[in-house]
């Protein structure tokens, strides 16, 4: 079943928005994000409350009808790539740091006024207040827009793939840069992309939804860039979901079309008959899982046999989280269920007496770290990336949010102070900048380090120094952002 809310902006902007009882208020911000060309926000009720991104939409009390507002996110905006870190100012200007790909001194003077920022694995896409676009990085993958600059006008939100971008301007159309073999040439498609509604991308591939609910594709053909073989039921598409090589659509009606490499989650044919009435699908990089009305969850894709055996816990789901090859699923009793690739979290058996009144799992490429409801943390998988936290143990306590890195993780605490555990080299030990993690307000992560942005804007890192974990040459930029 599915409910229409009106979600509003401060300027007076409304659109109205549908969601499912059992879809996380995160994928209802998206959506309203999208409809208002908002590139970033947070749903705010009517009295006033913050919405919490990992509650169930029933569970934050959203009722048809509803009227919500989008809160234009206006302070420090950080982003990654692989190895990187850019952080937006509050006059507007950017601020790198990072591998060798975060020099931006080629683009400098035309930074300025940026309102959001986009990375491939080692580019960025910066968009200005005008609607025009700034890159730099590695050209070929999508550090260089020269051949398209013309083209970057009016444009309101960029999506990527591993290797190249893809702009939606005000007029619902697409500009395309980076490499060819990730989608970054539309050209043989670019007549039909048009009232383009939103984008997702799979590693080397970009599908568009259309106003009209039916789907364009570009990029690698066996990763998602060609849906030819399917294009017939890709009507009323609402949601996609992607693996590493393959897209999962969610139609109107609940049910799933799928497409791109049979190994990573294209052949969704054994289970077809079973896929009616989602809510919404999650993924590795090899596998799906879609999450039913009534709280079942079906999966297919690769290296899943092993999830027979769990297969009938899987009831009153309530949402799922993903490391690289594994799942987590927090059931509504609070209980967990795991399944996938053992080494990457898939067997939660030696924590699962611990595994209670869980609320919220943030995973590790091979690890889970899961918040219960008394502050504590549960963690499992692949001790080396994070799945053993006891050295940390007696610290994790009143945690609020938890980020990771590839192989770390950080928590932050009731009381704003940090707590790290796992791959040191990855973030996993904040010892050497402890003293100045207070007052931190979120914590975003590359590939092996952490940015954490305190109460004020100053930001604080540390990790693997070529891939972000080391700011001190930008420092001084640093304490204005």
């Amino acid at each position: 079943m599915s409910i229409a809310v009106e979600v509003g902006l401060l300027s007076g902007k409304t659109a109205t928005v549908k969601t499912g009882p059992h879809e996380a208020v995160a994928a209802l911000e998206v959506r309203a994000q999208a409809a208002l060309h908002v590139e970033e926000g947070r749903l705010v009720d009517l009295a006033g409350g913050i919405l919490d991104a990992h509650a169930l939409v029933k569970d934050a009390n959203v009722k048809n009808g509803d009227s919500l507002t989008l809160l234009h996110i206006q302070d420090v905006q950080l982003q990654s790539s692989l190895c990187c870190f850019a952080a937006i100012r509050r006059d507007g200007s950017v601020v790198t740091w990072g591998g060798v790909f975060s020099d931006i001194r080629p683009a400098q003077d035309q930074l300025k006024n940026v309102r959001a920022v986009q990375a491939t694995g080692e580019a960025f896409a910066a968009i200005l207040e005008d609607g025009s676009v700034v890159t730099w990085g590695v050209g070929v993958v999508g550090g260089d827009s020269r051949a398209v600059q013309d083209q970057l006008k009016n444009v309101w939100q960029i999506q990527s793939s591993l290797a190249a971008f893809a702009a939606i301007r005000d007029d619902g159309t697409v500009v395309t840069w980076g490499d060819a073999y990730f989608g970054g040439d539309s050209s043989a498609v670019q007549d039909r992309l048009k009232k383009v509604q939103q984008i997702q991308a799979s590693g080397f591939a970009f599908a568009a939804i259309l106003d009209d609910g039916s789907v364009v594709t570009w990029g690698r053909p066996h990763a998602g860039g060609c849906c030819k073989d399917v294009k017939d039921q890709l009507n009323h598409v609402q949601r996609i979901q992607a693996t590493q090589h393959a897209f999962a659509a969610i139609l109107a009606d609940g049910s799933v079309v799928t497409w791109g490499d049979d190994a990573h989650g294209a052949d969704s044919r054994a289970v077809q008959h079973r896929l009616k009435n989602v809510q919404q699908i999650q993924a590795t990089q090899h596998a799906f899982a879609a999450i039913l009305g009534d709280g079942s969850v079906v999966i297919w894709g690769s290296s899943m046999r092993c999830h027979l055996d769990v297969q009938h816990r899987l009831a009153n789901v309530q949402q799922i989280q993903a490391s690289e090859h594994a799942f987590a699923a927090i059931l509504g009793d609070g209980s967990v269920v795991t399944w996938g690739n053992c080494k990457h979290g898939g067997d939660c058996s030696a924590a699962q007496y611990q595994l209670k009144n869980v609320k919220h799992i943030q995973a590790s490429a091979s690890a889970f770290a899961a918040i219960l409801e008394d502050g504590t943390v549960v963690t499992w998988g692949d001790a080396a990336s994070g799945g053993d936290s006891s050295a940390a143990q007696d610290q994790l306590k009143n945690v609020q949010r938890i980020q990771a890195s590839k192989a770390a993780f950080a928590a932050i605490l009731e009381d704003r102070t940090v707590v790290t555990w796992g791959d040191a080299a990855s973030g996993g030990d904040s010892s050497a900048v402890q003293d100045q993690l207070k007052n931190v307000q979120r914590i975003p992560a590359s590939k092996a380090a952490f940015a954490a942005v305190l109460e004020g804007g100053s930001v604080v890192t540390w990790g693997d120094a070529s891939r972000g974990g080391d700011s001190c040459a930008v420092q001084k930029q640093l304490q204005n952002v």
